[in-house]
């Protein structure tokens, strides 16, 4: 090998653990007796206590520092350096850093005696130092950790209220432990076993003992897995409560004891069921769970493991997880092990049962883990069911031939044995270990390395010899095996269905396992808002609502004729001041003599009031504009000529210009203001959607356009346009609306997602998904901004993508729901109370005028209910936030039963105390001591009433579906369509098919329209939109007579339709056809009155000139030419009309002005003209 193949090792890394001092360890008091660790030793002389502390890592002995005497109220200086040499030879040093602690004892040298050869000692206490710090890039941390009391210790007599004693502790190294790539590329994983709940009812708390244990791979390389073993599971009663605060024990914590067993400042979060991640989340499961954690058995791990994985093993994980999304997660029962008191088993001082490391009950929970390909998502927390292991539902679940069990029963069994984490006892002899001993004892500093280079070489070995190749050495299954293994993997040789006895248990009784996997840095980042808003800033760049202007030539002028305009402002309103009665007054000719002398006064006036300064000053900076930028004078003229000759230029120019702008401010004066326009905005996008729905497509154009050229900076405009371009198929011109829009409004929800679709269609999918990605973070909140990310993500095939989005609406959709049934709780809460406060004030008036003979009133029986007791009653509305209004009528008489004053108090007062109890599930037993000893709960207390969960009125396919619709994009319709029939909260319902049949009817697909309206008339046979959308179906097929009675059952029903417009003008112009001119002007009027317009009006007119209501038909038509101006059908009814009351010239206009606008109605234009020839005029070509 070269020098260039070498690879460079980093030299080992000194971890310094620098204890500084120890603090309240005061033990005077207790010195006069008998230490309750040493038998027969007695107090201490005086108040001086020596103290030694010893540091340890894992089963290493890293020092103890020499004797420091401890006076009280004094800190005791202990200045100690252990050092733990970090190798970086083996890739697994920082993971052992990780998830190991230093762990300090502080023992107290008792005084010999005087026939004592040897110093006794007593441990007092001990805390446990965290190295994660310095896995995490840093390289000096400092603690002040506080000493927990050893079993018998003296600082356990310490007061709760009392100083706690402490150490302060400082680590470091020289050098980060991590370099810049891995700090960037390298992730830390910290998983945490809580519980295991609903465990098999076989399991008890009487007779023989087991030990539980959990593993999980984790891949520690790019093509190696180590299983992690959680073994210290203990099986404990429903009456044993957990702490409302429950901190994480250590994986391996050595030699620790106690409390030291805790990791500090690391509790469990207590996470709400909404927001978990697992299984167990329906409202049946909560009742299972709440029963499962109250009253049955669990098994108890509460332990944290952190696992360090750099670059390739980060890179591995995430490609196993988006190869198969489920991981497993093993649970087992071990047997305790049986070792001689005292030595360590395979020592030669013990032996292992019959049963080593033989598992039983072996069950498996399969974890999905697609959640962490979320983008920014770091950590899942859930319930996770717990299955009978076989290795056929391993390999059809996660893609693996066979589990972790057996090696993680020998090293759980190992690890109960306080042995080392290998699957089999070490094979050292006393050589080797009195070596190390020795070296400890010289005060070698220990290496990570050297300590776990037998333990990581046999793990990796035994892991092989679990996993075999097929046909190759090694295959035969291992004798020791438990049973239910070999019947597992024996029913599999022999092709029969895989059988887990025991394992089945779990799944009969329903037993789940709570788990926690959590990473430093998402495996996918997650784009900040802020890197989106730029990529969409860069896609499109943010119109300014107004132009920018640069000075220039013609911008001084403009900004001199400004002045000019303003300066003859103030003159003509100086002149009128000092004049303008003289000249009311006098009617007389001016002549010469008197304008000359009004002029002279006013120039006097001027120039004595200092205005004439001001006026100059005015004008002065525009001048100077004029200079620079027009002429690019900017330095002083040095000959007196040249100076001359520019003055008179600059004259002139300024004379002329002077008169320009005179003209334009004289000529602005006699212009007639402009008039307001007729039509607002509004109106305006409702004349747009008529002439859309009518299929008058180039006068919806106008309309749309109209609206953007009346105020260009409305992003709504852009928006509504880009809308009907979509459904004109117009995408080039589509994208350029929505393109403006944004431009206008970076934040436009609507847009910023449509334009998004139209890069979907364009197959720019990149682009497609920053703008989907910027509307979810500018409404974090929106159902519909995270459904069409959801739509996106199906289009590119992208699952967990999709999934992620999904997930997230779904949680907006409930968080909504469960407003909507608060919301209508305490409305009804409210009318209650004024209802009760009405009723009380006439029982009141009652009383007062029944005088001195009315009975007395005993106040203390009736007990107001609090703001809690009003809920019960209305909550059970609150499962559906859709609830009519006889249904509310019901549930309010349910709640006037529950709530009557002839109630006994005592009831009352068990109701309300149940209501004000906190939300937690309660148990059967209180807590009467912290040692858990349980006491009855009162029977008289009933069980609190459990609210149903709200129920979202509709899907959060159904909700995006409708704005789909309204918006045109077509291609994401359908494949929210098809959400919507596979959702469980959809299906064919009626909704689905109504909104089905709009799509097609935009796809002008009608058979297919009308199937489905008749399967949705099927589920509700009254619904208006069915019926109004089966008329139009019929009216664009030509089946007129159909198309009637569809509508006319629509408008008779008592609640309209969705869009009731298009229903009476197609209605109207059906009775037009018809000849039932009486019914087509009623149901015309009626569209007037709720929205009018040109179309609605026109309608009103014909109707009225059929019947010969010549009056009330020209006012019809002429408010339809108010609307609308340039409908040449208007014109030619204007001219009819004309024709029939004798008005030659405005028949004559009226038709001119037909004629000028196409008239292409060949009907009327022929009627016109029979008329013209009846009447002799109305045709300037006669």
């Amino acid at each position: 090998m070269t020098e260039v193949d070498v690879p460079q090792t980093r030299p080992p890394e000194p971890l310094s653990i620098h204890i500084v001092k120890a603090s309240n360890l005061k033990l005077t008091k207790i010195d006069n007796g008998q230490r309750p660790s040493s038998g027969t030793s007695k107090g201490t002389k005086g108040d001086n206590v020596q103290i030694t502390v010893k540091v340890e890592f894992g089963e290493k002995v890293l020092g103890e520092s020499p004797k420091v005497d401890c006076v009280p109220d004094t800190p005791a200086e202990i200045d100690y350096t252990a050092t733990l040499n970090c190798s970086f030879e083996d890739p697994l040093v920082l993971d052992e850093i990780s998830y190991k602690p230093v762990v300090l004892t502080v023992t107290e040298v008792l005084p010999k005696e005087k026939k004592q050869k040897e110093e006794k000692t007593a441990q007092l206490g001990q805390c446990t130092v965290d190295l994660l710090p310095l896995v995490k890039g840093a390289t000096k941390h400092h603690y002040n950790l506080v000493i927990n009391p050893l079993p018998g210790s003296p600082l356990e007599t310490i007061p709760p209220e009392g100083p706690k004693p402490e150490m302060e502790v400082v680590i470091s190294v020289q050098e980060s432990l991590l370099e810049g790539t891995q700090i960037d590329q390298g992730n830390l994983m910290t998983l945490t076993i809580e519980s295991l709940y609903s465990p098999p009812e076989s399991w008890t708390m009487t007779g023989s003992q087991y030990a539980y244990a959990a593993a999980l791979p984790i891949p520690m390389s790019a093509d190696k897995e180590t299983p992690v073993v959680f073994a210290n599971g203990a099986l404990k009663p429903s009456i044993d409560k957990e702490p409302p605060n429950r901190q994480k024990k250590w994986a391996v914590p050595g030699s620790a004891q106690g409390n030291s067993i805790y990791i500090p400042e690391s509790f469990l979060p207590p996470d709400n069921i909404d927001d978990e991640d697992g299984e167990f989340k329906s409202k049946d499961d909560r009742e299972h769970r709440h029963t499962a954690e109250t009253e049955k058995l669990r098994v108890t791990w509460n332990t944290e493991r952190r696992c360090y994985l750099d670059s390739l093993a980060t890179k591995s994980f995430q490609d196993k997880i988006a190869k198969c999304r489920y991981w497993p997660v093993e649970v087992m029962r071990l047997p305790q092990p049986a070792a001689a008191k005292g030595k360590k088993p395979g020592l030669g001082g013990g032996k292992f049962k019959d049963d080593e490391g033989s598992i039983s009950y072996h069950g498996v929970a399969f974890v999905n883990l697609a959640p962490l390909l979320y983008p920014g998502v770091k950590r899942i927390r859930g319930a996770y069911k717990v299955h009978a292991y076989t290795d056929h539902a391993m390999h059809e679940k996660t893609k693996r031939k066979t589990g972790f069990g057996e090696e993680a029963g020998k090293i759980a069994f190992n690890i109960l044995n306080r042995n080392s984490a290998s699957p089999f006892p070490k094979k050292a002899g006393k050589e080797g270990g009195e070596k190390k001993e020795k070296e400890v004892k010289k005060g070698r500093a220990s290496s990570i390395a050297q300590h776990h280079e037998h333990e990581r070489s046999m793990s990796i070995a035994q892991h092989q010899q679990a996993n075999p190749t097929p046909g190759g050495p090694g295959g035969q299954a291992p004798t020791e095996a438990s049973q239910t293994i070999k019947s597992d993997t024996g029913s599999e040789m022999e092709g029969q269905p895989p059988v887990n006895v025991e394992g089945q248990q779990y799944v009969d009784a329903k037993a789940y396992v709570m788990l926690e996997i959590s990473l430093t840095r998402p495996l996918i980042p997650k784009r900040p808002p802020e890197e989106l808003a730029r990529r969409v800033a860069e896609y499109i760049p943010p119109r300014p609502l107004f132009p920018k202007r640069t000075d220039g030539a013609q911008r001084a002028v403009e900004d001199f004729h400004n002045q000019v305009g303003s300066v003859a402002n103030l003159i003509l309103d100086e002149f009128r001041d000092q004049f303008g009665d003289l000249l009311k007054v006098d009617d007389e000719p001016q002549t010469v003599e008197a304008m000359e002398s009004r002029r002279q006064k006013l120039i006097y006036e001027l120039n004595s009031s200092g205005k004439y300064f001001a006026f100059k000053e005015q004008l002065k900076y525009a001048v100077v504009k004029i200079v620079r930028e027009k002429y690019l004078k900017t330095s002083a003229f040095e000959d007196r000529q040249e100076l001359q000759t520019f003055l008179s230029e600059l004259y002139v120019y300024l004379i002329d210009q002077m008169h320009v702008a005179l003209g334009k401010f004289l000529a602005l004066e006699d212009q007639a203001p402009i008039p307001k326009p007729l039509t607002d905005s509004a109106q305006l996008k409702h004349f747009a959607r008529e002439a859309e729905v009518n299929g008058n497509y180039e006068l919806a154009t106008k309309y749309y356009q109209e609206r953007i050229a009346r105020n260009r900076n409305d992003p709504s405009h852009w928006f509504d346009y880009g809308t009907f371009c979509l459904y004109i198929n117009d995408i080039t011109k589509a994208e350029e609306c929505f393109k403006e829009c944004i431009a206008i409004d970076q934040k436009h929800l609507q847009g910023l997602l449509l334009y998004g679709v139209v890069c979907t269609l364009s197959e720019r999918n990149e682009a497609a998904e920053t703008f989907f990605e910027a509307a979810t973070c500018v409404d974090p909140k929106s159902i519909l901004a995270w459904t069409m990310l959801g739509l996106f993500y199906d289009a590119v095939n992208n699952e967990i993508g999709a999934e992620m989005a999904y997930l997230e609406a779904n949680k907006l959709n409930q968080a909504a729901a469960v407003a909507e049934a608060k919301a209508l709780r305490d409305d009804d809460v409210t009318k209650e109370r004024l209802a009760r406060g009405e009723h009380e004030s006439e029982d009141k008036e009652v009383d007062h005028d029944q005088g001195g003979l009315a009975p007395p009133s005993v106040p203390d029986i009736k007990q107001p209910s609090p703001p809690s007791s009003d809920k019960p009653p209305t909550s059970a509305r609150s499962g559906k936030g859709s609830v009519s209004d006889t249904r509310r009528m019901s549930a309010s008489k349910r709640s006037d039963i529950h709530l009557r004053p002839e109630q006994s108090p005592q009831l009352q007062g068990s109701k309300i105390k149940t209501e004000s109890s906190t939300s937690r599930p309660g148990s059967h037993y209180k807590m009467g001591s912290q040692r858990g000893t349980p006491q009855p709960a009162e029977e008289t207390e009933e069980p609190p009433i459990r609210e149903p969960t709200p129920v979202p009125r509709c899907s959060i396919y159904m909700q995006t579906i409708e704005w789909l619709i309204e918006v045109k994009a077509v291609p994401f319709t359908e494949r929210a369509l098809a959400h919507e029939l596979l959702s469980p909260m959809g299906g064919p319902t009626s909704g689905y098919h109504i909104n089905y049949a709009r799509l097609k009817l935009q796809k002008k697909e009608y058979k297919e329209a009308e199937n489905s309206l008749d399967e949705a008339l099927q589920f509700d046979y009254q619904n208006p939109d069915a019926w109004a959308l089966m008329g139009h179906v019929k009216y664009m097929t030509n089946d007129v007579e159909a198309s009637r009675d569809c509508y006319e059952r629509t408008i008779s029903f008592t609640s309209d339709a969705a869009e009731m417009h298009s229903i009476y003008l197609r209605l109207a112009s059906i009775y037009l056809q018809e000849e039932k001119f009486s019914n087509a002007k009623n149901t015309f009027l009626m569209a007037c009155k709720r929205s009018p317009s040109c179309v609605s009006w026109l309608g009103v007119g014909i109707a009225c000139y059929r019947l010969g209501e010549l009056a009330e038909s020209e006012d019809a038509l002429s408010e339809a030419n108010i609307l609308n101006n340039t409908d040449p059908e208007v014109w030619g009814y204007l001219s009819l009309v004309c024709l029939k009351t004798g008005r030659q010239l405005e028949a004559e206009q009226a038709y001119k002005y037909a004629l000028k606008l196409n008239l292409s109605d060949y009907d009327l234009l022929t009627e016109i003209q029979h008329v013209q020839q009846d009447v002799g005029f109305g045709n300037p070509e006669f």
